[in-house]
């Protein structure tokens, strides 16, 4: 069993649960384990009918496209064709109540070879394990036997096994004996006795905060931004907008304002191809259709950007449904990762959590990212028709558009704001 190819856009996954233990039959296509990447989670089904015979990969630990998850033997495979010390060990585990310190002895020198289907008994035989596991074990000198195992079955995993490292580096060492004769055991009774580190300890203990693993969106979420902004020249160029006009057509289409706004960026794109294009080293590839990335959000576990492929290609309406339609998937977690990739240029909307204003990061390899920020009412001074001016109360929000410098420049982006402030005001 190999992990997955999980589309286009993924290249690792985390092994999240182990449905199937060693020595369980298996069933062609049965689930035998879950994959988790930074967009999906997938089941890994079997690719053909047997028994589980290795865990290669620990809960938890990721690994790249390919790589052995683990092996599936056929069900009446022998212990020969397989480890050696199988057989060996079947025996002894039989008669183990009459012979218990003859298994243990035997158990002890095959341990390294003995079978992984043979699970934890009381006659000192090595609990079955995953190589990561015993690897760990191996290096840092434990006796596994002495762990409390919380997978199936009390099996030891590899959290278990950080866990037991973390306590064992936590407790403190033991007092070393006093040399006989020191004064320093016997306190002079005039000098204060010093403070009791336990009840120092005890007065704050959470002044500290509790350190916690970064999720794996998150984790996934800080390698991409962090990739950006080491590779892209990033700018960002800020426009007002009179939103008016939008507010007056999200009334009468009953939309909100995301759609109406996007179908602006989408006509503006096709004026200005170079903002709907990637950029891979000194190669830019400028499309001719809008696949338009729609970030949503997730809440705290983070977000993700679905894309709306030949986005010119819907109304106002189809693209509310759409973004409406995706949005919801990608809460239920519904979407594959190719329905992810291939975004030409992207929006994104923190105005709808109140944003005045924003620098987006660019979600590479493409050139832009644009930010509708909040819709506010505000008095500004308003052009008539005859010339004269007058100050008035108007629907305004900003858009903040980060582009790549290496693409183009900044009076290019300022005419692709202007363009846009133009549409959107004239809806």
């Amino acid at each position: 069993m190999v992990m997955p190819a999980m589309g286009t856009s993924v290249s690792e996954g985390t092994v999240t649960t182990w449905c199937k233990e060693i020595g369980d039959p298996i069933e062609r296509d049965e689930n035998v384990c879950e994959i988790s990447s930074d967009k999906v989670d997938v089941e890994c089904p079997a690719p053909a009918a047997g028994v589980l015979r290795e865990i290669l990969v620990e809960v938890g630990d990721t690994v790249d496209v390919g790589t052995a998850l683990g092996r599936i033997g056929v069900a009446d495979e022998d212990a020969a064709s397989n480890e050696p010390a199988e057989a060996d060990e079947a025996a002894p585990a039989s008669r183990s109540e009459e012979s218990g310190a003859e298994t243990a002895a035997e158990s002890g020198s095959e341990g390294a070879t003995g079978s992984n289907d043979a699970p934890t008994d009381e006659d000192g035989n090595e609990p079955h394990v995953t190589p990561v596991v015993r690897r760990m074990a191996d290096h840092h000198n434990l006796d596994l036997s002495k762990i409390e195992g919380t997978g199936r079955n009390e099996r030891v995993t590899k959290k278990d096994v950080e866990a037991h490292l973390r306590a064992s580096s936590d407790e403190p060492g033991e007092a070393q004996p006093p040399l006989d004769g020191e004064s320093r055991d016997r306190p002079d009774p005039d000098q204060a006795p010093p403070p009791e580190p336990v009840a120092v300890a005890a007065s704050a203990p959470s002044a500290a905060g509790e350190p916690q693993q970064l999720s794996r969106m998150r984790q996934s979420i800080g390698r991409a931004m962090l990739d950006s902004l080491a590779t892209a020249a990033t700018c960002t160029t800020i426009v007002e907008c009179d939103m008016s006009a939008v507010e007056h057509a999200r009334s009468r289409l009953g939309v909100t304002a995301l759609p109406v706004v996007a179908s602006k960026v989408i006509e503006t794109l096709r004026e200005f191809g170079s903002l709907n294009a990637t950029l891979d080293g000194e190669m830019m590839t400028v499309f001719d259709d809008v696949h338009l990335g729609i970030a949503v959000s997730l809440g705290e576990e983070g977000l993700v950007v679905p894309v709306i492929r030949d986005a010119q290609d819907l109304s106002i309406e189809g693209l509310s449904k759409t973004i409406k339609k995706l949005a919801r998937a990608a809460r239920d977690k519904q979407l594959g990762p190719d329905d992810y990739a291939g975004a030409t240029f992207t929006v994104t909307s923190p105005g709808a959590f109140g944003a005045l204003i924003a620098t987006p990061v660019i979600n590479l390899p493409q050139v832009g990212i644009l930010d509708i920020e909040t819709i506010t009412r505000r008095p500004v001074v308003v052009a008539e028709a005859n010339g004269n001016e007058s100050i008035g109360i108007r629907s305004m929000a900003y858009f903040c558009l980060s582009w790549d410098h290496r693409a183009i420049d900044g009076a290019y982006a300022a005419q692709f704001l202007t363009a846009l402030r133009a549409r959107v005001e004239s809806i």
